[in-house]
């Protein structure tokens, strides 16, 4: 599943910008160096905005391609913030068999948002997620943290009912 890159307004305040400076001085010089760097950005920052890949790529040298190539590969990262109510859903394997992929699709016609993204005002978020540990419940999603499960797609609704 290719991640999509929404236009919810980048709010990066000083103070992260001088602890992401303070990073890549870190690893200055540093060989891989780009993981450590990227990981501790998305720490700072909560996801990887196309501005803080940026002022990575321009700080290291390393090109903006490729900055944007390790954060669009990798699962780890995000390339949009949570939105106020984070919907993930459960993909893994037993959560997939019982029916998480309609699951997701309704969540992303209801919300009219697509999967991986964030609504503009950045109400919304939807993300699809590997095993979260309880199979037992499957198919399971999270919304802000708090677990949902045996689930149809009849429930999302209700679910979102409760954060509208």
């Amino acid at each position: 599943m290719k991640k999509k890159m929404t236009t919810v307004a980048f709010k990066g305040t000083p103070e992260q910008e001088e602890k992401l400076l303070a990073v890549i001085a870190k690893y200055d010089g540093m060989k891989g160096a780009t993981m450590p760097i990227l990981q501790d950005a998305q720490e700072i920052y909560g996801y990887l905005p196309i501005e803080v890949q940026r002022i990575i790529a321009e700080k290291t040298g390393i090109p903006l391609e490729e900055i944007y190539g390790v954060v669009s590969f990798y699962a780890q990262f995000k390339l949009n913030p949570d939105g106020e109510v984070a919907i993930a859903v459960c993909l893994g394997t037993a959560c997939y068999v019982k029916g998480s992929g309609e699951i997701i699709e309704e969540f992303s016609n209801q919300l009219g948002l697509p999967v991986g993204s964030t609504s503009p005002d950045g109400k919304y978020s939807l993300e699809a997620t590997r095993c979260i540990g309880a199979c037992g419940l499957a198919p399971v999603l999270t919304v802000n943290g708090e677990v949902y499960g045996r689930l149809t797609k009849a429930d999302v609704p209700a679910i979102l009912a409760k954060y509208r």
